[in-house]
């Protein structure tokens, strides 16, 4: 049994008092026909038996779904979240969202990908990334096992798949490791890291957060001693290895 909710988060339906838990995917995306063609995706597994029923809410913004995040944690069992939405810019809806629920399990959808930008969103702690122009059905096979395993999430162990070539790598040497450094930083850190990551430099992150370069400095060496380097190429390397 499938059951969609393909409208704001103040429109999702209330799944906190089912008679026993229920478990649902948060869909975040601005365009409706890929919430469409989601909604339809997941509706064709419906008929897959022993499954028990799995919800779809949606949010077309990123305060849309920190909220519906935040009242329906316990039933959400998976979050797939398009890195362009009304109010997000690059990677920075993912940092967003992890900064603020760093426990969920966040699957990352663009229209405008690149195999950087997919390692960085794995980088900062995404189970996945797909490409828009790609196979959404295999995106939903993934999907639909994360909603199933035993709560997968970012600090705990990845579901083991066969994956198409438009889903980039699931799992990397030392992920334990890194994703306990990045919970331990801050917004305005996650977002130098991501710049870092980019190769800009100093003076440039400086020029785009507003800041003088020796505080950007002082971020940067800050992130060198949590991920235990000595150099932003070291940092680079051990992130996206």
């Amino acid at each position: 049994m499938i059951r969609c909710a393909d409208t704001p988060t103040s429109d999702n339906p209330d799944l906190s008092g089912a008679a026993r838990p229920a478990r649902a995917i948060l869909l975040v995306d601005d365009h409706e026909l890929v919430r469409l063609g989601f909604r339809a995706l997941v509706a064709a597994r419906s008929g897959e038996a022993g499954e028990p029923p799995l919800y779809v809410l949606g949010a077309t913004t990123l305060a849309e779904a920190l909220q519906c995040y935040e009242q329906q944690r316990a039933c959400i069992a998976v979050v797939v979240l398009d890195l362009n939405l009304p109010d997000t810019e690059g990677l920075s809806g993912l940092i967003r969202f992890r900064q603020a629920c760093p426990q969920a399990p966040v699957v990352v959808l663009s229209g405008t990908a690149s195999a950087q930008m997919a390692q960085d969103a794995l980088t900062l702690g995404a189970l996945a990334f797909f490409e828009k122009s790609g196979d959404l059905g295999a995106m939903l096979g993934f999907v639909h096992a994360c909603a199933h395993a035993d709560a997968p999430h970012p600090g705990g162990p990845r579901p083991h798949l066969a994956h198409p070539g438009n889903v980039h790598g699931t799992a990397f040497a030392g992920a334990h490791a890194r994703r306990d450094a990045l919970a331990q930083l801050t917004t305005r850190q996650l977002q130098i890291l991501q710049w870092v990551l980019e190769g800009k430099s100093n003076r440039e992150i400086s020029e785009i957060a507003h800041l003088t370069e020796g505080t950007v400095k002082n971020h940067v060496s800050m992130l060198l001693l949590t991920f235990g380097v000595r150099s932003r190429t070291q940092l680079i390397i051990k992130l996206h290895a």
